[in-house]
């Protein structure tokens, strides 16, 4: 039988769920040891530690009524000891089990701070999952005709917004859609995706080339600079990758300003970037350099999937330093679909970078049926 390579990233999530499954048991293994060496050690041995122990560790890894009944166990344990060999209402006895209750009762104030931690957490997780659903809501499966799909992978666990951004919009001129990363991370990075998100579905809606999307795009930006100063009024800067599809025509027009090329993944398994027939500066940095954008017309079949993604998909790095190269790892896979096809690709970044990815992530594929 054929043996299969276990994955970095699948090694530490097995290491995760064992070390949680002996977090929940060890306050009850504290408390037996500490018994067995009660008795098999001599009178002036005490495993007070181990009874003590046992309520600070389940408080803040469990429930309330958990850690209420952790140092219950802990002080019958070790009243029960001092009972079995009659030691009698002695000093130490009783400063011993005094110890014992008096660390249970702080393990439930422990565990009370915790779990007021963990609601006011969950809150701000909240707050921000309502964030990313206004500044990044999920396209239809299908618009104008294609099947859409689009995914946001933020690098810190627990986030869920940052400098990354997608938008598609359904125009008179076609479907149109941006994928872009904004310079600079935090709430200002928030602020600038809000700024060419709004800009984009304006301008997509009113401008009649996908050339003046952008320099309105441009102009936003430049705007938004202006009004924050500092830093931002004269680095801030924007990678994007515009793209339209024309109604009724197996054709994309692409302007890529600085961003990494899209990838055309066609039904035969081949795959072929997207390339721009010249050089574009990121969006934001006008006052380098002006000219007239040019959209590259490509063919785009059908059964054709388009991939447009920000550079935490390319440039997310093995523990070797080695960089996830799309390209490819996606030359001779068939996409039916392009949820699964984000889907898989997630995950593969996430092995391959053994769950540590150190930039945010934005995928948004179109594939024409």
């Amino acid at each position: 039988m054929g043996s299969r390579t276990v994955a970095p990233g699948e090694a530490q999530e097995d290491g995760s769920a064992a070390v949680r499954t002996l977090a929940r048991f060890l306050p009850a293994l504290l408390i037996v040891a500490g018994v067995c060496y009660d008795v098999l050690t001599p009178r002036d041995f005490t495993a007070v530690p181990f009874f003590t122990a046992a309520p600070l560790i389940a408080a803040p890894l469990t429930s309330l009524r958990t850690t209420v009944l952790t140092g219950l166990a802990s002080f019958l344990a070790a009243y029960a000891v001092h009972a079995r060999f009659d030691f009698g209402p002695n000093v130490d006895t009783v400063t011993e089990v005094l110890t014992v209750v008096t660390v249970a009762a702080l393990a439930a104030g422990i565990n009370r701070i915790v779990r007021l931690g963990d609601q006011r957490l969950a809150s701000a997780r909240e707050i921000a999952e309502a964030a990313q659903r206004a500044v990044l809501p999920e396209p239809a499966e299908r618009i104008g005709g294609f099947e859409i799909a689009a995914r946001y992978e933020a690098a810190q666990e627990g986030a869920f917004i940052g400098g990354d951004l997608y938008a598609v919009q359904d125009t008179p001129y076609g479907v149109r859609l941006v994928v872009g990363d904004v310079r600079g991370k935090g709430m200002g990075a928030v602020a600038a995706v809000a700024v060419v998100i709004g800009a984009f579905r304006e301008a997509a809606e009113q401008e009649a080339t996908l050339e003046a999307v952008a320099g309105r795009l441009e102009r936003a930006l430049a705007r938004e600079g202006v009004r924050r100063g500092g830093l931002d009024a004269v680095e801030g800067f924007t990678t994007a990758v515009l793209a339209e599809l024309p109604h009724g025509d197996g054709t994309v027009r692409v302007v890529n300003r600085g961003h990494p090329p899209p990838l055309l993944l066609h039904a035969d398994g081949k795959v072929r970037p997207v390339r721009g027939s010249e050089a574009a500066l990121p969006l934001g940095m006008a006052e380098l350099g002006a000219w007239p954008d040019r959209a590259d017309e490509h063919a785009f079949p059908s059964g054709a999937t388009l991939l447009l993604y920000t550079d935490g998909l390319s440039e997310a790095r093995d523990v070797h330093g080695r960089f996830y190269d799309p390209e490819r790892r996606l030359t001779g896979r068939v996409v039916t679909a392009p949820g699964p096809l984000l889907a898989r690709l997630a995950a593969e970044v996430r092995r391959h970078t053994g769950g540590g990815m150190t930039d945010d992530m934005a995928l948004l594929a179109v594939r024409r049926p």
